[in-house]
């Protein structure tokens, strides 16, 4: 009885871990992952429009992050930020993962072993693919990114009607600071 009790133990923790780390890689509810879409055109660099803040990228300005296809077909993704507490410039280098079809913006990234969160692409310009609206897996997570380090007033004002659409919280946005440190 005793290792049954132990087995059942192991189980249900395995399950609630497999729970918890499936729950990183959902969407909020109404966010849509644009179809059609052409991984290729998505590689290189982007810059960190506009962002919610999280404790990984406080205080962080002059963000960008590069793409590029690694040998086994992942995403190589390297997100790189001034620190201005610091006086430095930082990165780090993750892997980006396909959740489904590659035509399907819905991807899982990961920057800490087998941890993955959602990186969900639910609008992208699709004539140049110059801009991109990113959600995470839950409203906490949202960014706007694009291929010059400025945008214009529209885009910045469709940026943030759609997300209050989609529920997140556009009151606390943090527009990037791309100009140069120092």
């Amino acid at each position: 009885m005793k290792s049954l009790c132990a087995l059942s133990t192991r189980l249900l923790t395995t399950l609630g871990i497999a729970v918890g780390l499936s729950a990183c890689l959902g969407m909020p509810d109404g966010v849509e992952p644009v179809g059609d879409f052409d991984a290729d055109r998505y590689l290189g660099k982007w810059y960190e429009i506009a962002r919610l803040d999280h404790s990984f990228e406080r205080g962080l300005s002059n963000v960008s992050a590069e793409y590029s296809l690694r040998d086994d077909g992942a995403i190589r993704v390297v997100n790189s930020g001034y620190d201005i507490e610091e006086g430095e410039f930082d990165s780090v280098e993750g892997v980006a993962r396909f959740v489904g079809e590659e035509s399907e913006a819905y991807l899982k990234v990961s920057f800490f072993g087998p941890f993955y969160g959602s990186y969900v692409v639910f609008e992208l310009e699709r004539e140049g693919y110059s801009y991109a609206f990113v959600s995470g897996f839950n409203s906490s997570f949202l960014w706007l990114l694009a291929r010059e380090t400025e945008v214009s007033e529209e885009l910045r004002t469709e940026f943030l009607e759609r997300a209050g659409e989609l529920g997140f919280d556009i009151s606390e946005v943090i527009w990037v600071d791309h100009s140069p440190p120092g």
